[in-house]
């Protein structure tokens, strides 16, 4: 479900994104902050999966609370709590469909339809329009060794209108503003990207320049004029026909630029100057001199232009993927410039073809920007699946799967552990409680305990269907409609890395917690300040 969250600048978030709801949220009591720490930790280690974490540490402490009401010493669950979690690791990896470890990353239909469940989990029912398309923006940029894909090289524009399903993917990279000047196009043209902008020099020190006449103002004026025509007509010989601004252009600049053909645009993110770099191959280079840019400092783009989506102009930067038909050798070299180098060197840096740009369209801000989580989320999903493509049951199968394992291992135990153990089982069963709940079936219990039958019976790709919702009057009924064998009836699966971290990470944190049997704040205390005046001698 979603949360509403106002942040400390009275923005307003509407999300069911976790860690976008920890990030904003300002957490102060330290253990809170641990469980914080873990869902960071998650994000930053598989990007999805917070939720889990989050919910349950959570369950893991209420659990712990009960347990220490009843006498058990702290240290003694947090070692069930540690063997619980080994052994619901291995259920984990036993819990593994066979053969879901050969994917294809580059097979865009068996992509997308691994991408559903973690797309489905932000965007339910928007997952059979985003995953083809955040398949289709990740195959595009996957290096030739795909554990090296970097998640950066797929941008996401949004722009208000229209609908989800006019989404598209620009095999290149998308700006959200208009070319300086008239030249509003480009064809396999030649990049020159400067950082510090495009103007006339300034001195570094302070002049005085004495002037007798109008015909010395002139002939000072021309010659000013003569000296940056001569930069310009420098990156013209060059063959450029885009230039690449990090600042302010000079009016008389852009005169000579629009007198050579050139066409100009201004980039003043330092961070989306990158971005071009990285997709056209470009060097940024500090300043216009008259010295014409070296064929190791310019970039290629296939195709340059701006654009009108929605209302709203933006400059499009295609390069349509690899290097064949870009014109002449050089440009065919230069098209993959440092992007297709990186790629080759396979140090990920840069994808196949740069960077890939998903644009989305939607009715409203809020709406974009919960999309855009979701395809960050499908992304980093994409990035998970080239390290290790295994999968589990989705709908809390593999929750459940767990929780039968460890439930097992606990009433093989003689000592204290084995209540640890009992409670550690019972904590993974709030993923399918949680999902039954939301969904409208009339009797979660009673899905957990369905779920836990045909695990049982060797339904080993049982969860609950979301979908099915609410289908049956009665509890038995209900529960038996809301549980269903998603692999084989809808083609839903979970990512197991997600999974095996996020069981790590709650776990560590929860241990970390219940070790802790004092907080010491090094904060002043209250009162009034002291009396620093001359002679106080207190």
């Amino acid at each position: 479900m979603n949360k509403m969250v106002i942040n400390h600048l009275d923005k307003l978030f509407v999300t069911s994104d976790a860690s976008t709801i920890v990030t904003e949220l300002e957490v102060f009591h330290p253990a809170a902050k641990l469980l914080v720490a873990a869902a960071r930790a998650q994000a930053a280690e598989v990007g999805d999966g917070t939720n889990l974490v989050l919910s349950l540490a959570g369950e893991l402490l209420a659990k712990a609370e009960g347990m220490l009401r009843d006498g058990l010493v702290p240290a003694e669950i947090a070692d069930g709590y540690s063997r619980a979690c080994a052994k619901a690791l291995e259920a984990l990896e036993a819990a593994v469909f066979p053969g879901s470890a050969d994917l294809d990353v580059r097979d865009a239909d068996g992509v997308a339809a691994r991408l559903r469940a973690s797309v489905a989990s932000k965007q339910l029912g928007s997952e059979r329009v985003l995953c083809p398309l955040i398949a289709r923006a990740c195959i595009d940029v996957c290096p030739k060794n795909p554990a090296n894909f970097n998640v950066d090289n797929v941008r996401i524009v949004k722009i208000m209108g229209g609908g989800l399903p006019d989404s598209t993917v620009v095999p290149g990279l998308v700006l959200r503003r208009d070319a300086e000047g008239t030249v509003k196009s480009a064809t396999n043209a030649k990049v020159v990207v400067y950082a510090q902008g495009i103007d006339t020099a300034g001195t570094e020190t302070k002049g005085t320049v004495l002037i007798r006449s109008g015909e010395e103002l002139e002939k000072y004026a021309q010659g000013e004029e003569d000296a940056l025509e001569r930069c310009v007509k420098a990156v013209a010989d060059a063959g450029v026909g885009l230039v690449v601004s990090g600042s302010a252009v000079g009016e008389m600049a852009l005169h000579f630029l629009e007198k050579y053909g050139i066409m100009v645009l201004r980039v003043p993110s330092k961070f989306d100057l990158r971005r071009v770099c990285r997709a056209t191959g470009a060097v940024a280079l500090i300043k216009l001199t008259a010295e014409p840019p070296s064929a190791e400092e310019i970039g290629f783009v296939r195709k340059a232009g701006v654009r009108e989506i929605g209302g709203t102009k933006c400059v499009v930067l295609e390069q349509h993927g690899g290097a064949e038909g870009k014109g002449d050798a050089e440009g065919g070299r230069k098209a993959e410039g440092a992007a297709g180098e990186a790629a080759e060197a396979g140090d990920g840096t840069a994808g196949g073809g740069g960077v890939a740009t998903v644009v989305l369209r939607g009715a409203t801000e809020g709406f974009l920007d919960d999309v855009e989580r979701a395809v960050d989320d499908g992304v980093n999903s994409y990035k998970s699946l080239c390290r290790d493509a295994r999968a589990v049951p989705a709908g809390g199968g593999a929750e459940v799967a767990a929780a039968l394992a460890v439930a097992s291992y606990g009433r093989a135990l003689t000592g204290l552990d084995q209540y640890a153990a009992a409670a550690y089982a019972e904590a993974l069963e709030v993923v399918p409680r949680t999902l039954a709940e939301n969904s409208g079936c009339p009797d979660p219990d009673g899905v957990v305990g369905a779920l836990k039958a045909l695990h049982a019976a060797g339904r080993s790709g049982a969860g609950v269907d979301v979908e099915a919702a609410g289908g049956g009057s009665g509890a038995g009924s209900g529960a038996a409609a809301c549980s269903a064998d998603l692999r084989a009836e809808r083609g839903v699966e979970d990512l197991f890395s997600v999974k095996w971290w996020a069981l790590k990470l709650a776990t560590d944190a929860v241990v970390t917690v219940l070790r802790v049997d004092q907080i010491i704040m090094a904060k002043q205390a209250g009162g009034p300040k002291p009396r620093g005046g001359p002679g106080d001698d207190d």
